[in-house]
């Protein structure tokens, strides 16, 4: 079954409902909502699906501690859900529950069809089990024998009787899946991971069980009610019930998903047990499988002990729900783990909203105002502009690719240039200086470039931010929709001749936090230097140099430091390391150097390839994890993370540093 090309089905993960949700849940879901919009608005017909997964052993648990049944329980949380996605405006076309009967028949016809094709088998397993995870771990996973390896619980051994899923038949249909589609998981990092599990061989997959009762039955037919299904087949069968598989099947014309966003800790679930499931039952797989980071909070994993989980409801009512969604977009490439700080965020709706969008609009309100009477007419901005429209139409041609790639931090960067070179044209062609010369037509023209630029950034950050664009648009005398996005990205057609309104500043500088913080850690006083009112300069640059904690050196010692520029030619994450990249850096030498960077908490191999860095090339060879490691990389981290140092343009790999 094919969707058609103008169908658009686009899914968060369940989100599991053993707790509230957190920041890692609105990430998931705002980059969902962003490409459904984007979706919607370029004319393809969506849908869009979220919802919570109610089902397992963890929740059945957790319902007990509690007082309350399973079903209260579930219903309790994914109301939490639902509403904090109905308060973000979250533009969803389903919000599925594993607990509807429609999903548990839409579950049950699909095992009794693997079943018949002769992929269930009954047999006994005995295995260690993660009640957390609701995951089994051969013993060689585990971490000291006994532990879980993705969140460290103690496991537990379970021997029962179960139905299993021949997964272990799947293999080499998969290897191939993954070779002939080199963007079925994104970023392309992680596909290179799955395959080496893969590769590694796969087991059978135990898929029921019977040692609690809060799940899906099997199928009547099979007649053993003792069963019920591993929360994970239930899972991941929501998308396409959802559809209708296995009811009505209404909807399944927009199946397969063209994105299923889900966080790094699902990839093995979605990337290797979801397409041999939807192989079992004849169905064409997703298009794209993407899988973004963690979130940090002020550099520390969030955790409930030490009070810095981040509320998404508390940060979008501070500081704005649009400016929240600018913020989680763009400050972390996808597929990176990003870190939440109020700092950033403030930087952020500062500079990027407030400096470049938002002062730009108040220009060019204050030009129209002041020289036209809010007039603003495009019909001259190509006689005098070419330049610059082509400039602008260049980087919007870039957009719809880098977004359903998966680069949305660098679809917003690119968006911002339109955004530069606006205000750019004001600086260099100055619209006050041309009336004064009587260049009213020229002027006028700027004018219309400035809103033409501003018109069509707002149609593209809709989806990123749509609260603020429409006030953007409003101004503009113009509505964002599929016939806008059409005539003014698609076809760059020009505004027609229209009266500015006025609008209030969108984005009011932030002075300070608004979020209460936790107590900044004790830490050792530095002592000072007492200045001694006088003495050589020579003295006063030691006495600054010993209180800032630095050592002085002479320019010669500097200069046996051999600083060159290199590209990255190819990249890659070192196993078991969670902070390392492997690196073939050229720096013009006759082969590569290989560079071990603890960088990978901030930058994926995705995008380290292809780019050029600064590197120390005469440092001793050193080891790291048993690789050989011939150089450093030069960056700067602070409190906000950390950023490599970069050429500011492209340079020869091998050029010195000086």
């Amino acid at each position: 079954m094919s969707s058609s090309c103008h169908k658009a089905y686009i899914t968060t993960p369940i989100y599991y409902v053993n707790d509230i949700a957190h920041i890692g849940h609105a990430y998931t879901t705002i980059i969902a909502d962003t490409l459904a919009r984007y979706s919607r608005m370029s004319g393809l017909d969506t849908f869009f699906l979220t919802g919570t997964d109610e089902h397992g052993q963890k929740i059945e648990e957790s319902a007990k501690a509690r007082g309350k049944t399973s079903q209260e329980y579930a219903d309790e949380i994914s109301a939490t859900f639902k509403d904090l996605w109905d308060d973000f405006g979250i533009s969803y076309d389903k919000f599925i529950r594993t607990t509807d009967a429609d999903h548990m028949k839409g579950v049950q016809k699909a095992f009794k069809v693997m079943y018949d094709n002769g992929d269930i088998y009954k047999d006994v397993y005995k295995g260690h089990y993660c009640i957390s995870c609701e995951t089994f771990f051969p013993e060689s996973q585990l971490v000291d024998g006994e532990f879980c390896p993705e969140c460290g619980k103690p496991t537990t051994i379970v021997e029962e009787e179960s139905y299993f899923f021949k997964l272990s038949a799947y293999e080499d249909k998969l290897l191939a899946w993954y070779n002939d589609n080199p963007n079925c998981i994104l970023p392309k990092s992680k596909r290179n991971e799955v395959i080496r599990f893969v590769e590694g061989g796969l087991d059978d997959l135990s898929i029921t069980r019977t040692s609690f009762d809060w799940g899906v039955k099997l199928p009547a037919e099979l007649n053993d009610p003792k069963h019920v299904m591993y929360v994970w087949l239930d899972a991941l069968m929501n998308y396409v019930t959802a559809l209708g598989y296995g009811t009505d099947e209404a909807n399944m014309d927009f199946w397969p998903a063209r994105v299923h966003l889900i966080g790094k800790d699902i990839l093995r679930f979605h990337a290797i047990y979801w397409p041999a499931f939807l192989m079992s039952l004849g169905l064409e797989l997703p298009k794209h499988i993407a899988a973004h980071g963690w979130w940090t909070r002020d550099g520390e994993k969030m955790s409930k002990s030490k009070g810095n989980v981040v509320n998404p409801r508390e940060v979008a009512d501070a500081y704005g729900l649009d400016n929240f969604r600018y913020f989680m977009l763009r400050e972390v490439p996808f597929g990176g783990d990003g870190d939440f700080s109020q700092k950033a965020l403030i930087d952020r709706i500062n500079s990027d909203l407030g400096n470049d969008l938002g002062n730009l609009l108040n220009r060019l309100i204050g030009m129209s105002g002041k020289y036209f009477e809010g007039t603003v007419d495009s019909a001259n901005v190509a006689k005098y502009y070419q330049a610059e429209l082509d400039e602008i139409d260049a980087s919007f041609e870039k957009l719809e690719p880098m977004l359903f790639e998966m680069q949305i931090h660098r679809y917003l960067e690119e968006l911002w240039r339109p955004l530069s070179v606006a205000n750019r044209s004001i600086d260099k062609y100055q619209p006050w200086t041309l009336m004064k010369e009587g260049k009213e037509e020229e002027a006028m023209a700027l004018n219309g470039l400035i809103a033409n630029i501003l018109a069509k950034v707002a149609v593209m950050l809709y989806p990123v931010m749509p609260e603020i664009c429409p006030k953007i648009s409003a101004a503009l005398n113009f509505t964002i929709d599929n016939e806008s996005w059409t005539a003014l990205i698609k076809e760059k057609k020009l505004l027609e001749t229209f009266t500015i309104e006025k609008v209030p500043p969108l984005f009011p500088r932030v002075e300070e936090p608004l979020l209460e913080q936790a107590e900044p850690k004790d830490a050792p006083s530095t002592p000072s230097t007492p200045s001694t009112g006088s003495g050589t300069e020579k003295e006063k640059e030691k006495n600054t140099a010993e209180t800032e904690g630095i050592a002085l050196i002479g320019i010669d010692q500097f200069f046996q430091t051999s600083l060159k520029v290199g590209t990255v030619v190819a990249a890659e994450e070192v196993p078991k390391s969670k902070k390392l990249l492997l690196l073939q850096v050229d720096i013009g030498e006759e082969k590569p150097r290989q560079v071990v960077a603890g960088i990978k908490e901030w930058y994926s191999a995705d995008d380290m390839l292809d780019t050029q860095v600064c590197v120390v090339a005469n440092l001793k060879p050193a080891k790291l994890m048993g690789l050989k490691s011939e150089g450093m990389l030069l960056a700067a981290k602070d409190e906000d993370g950390l950023c490599m140092i970069r050429p500011e343009k492209p340079k020869k790999a091998g050029t010195p540093i000086s």
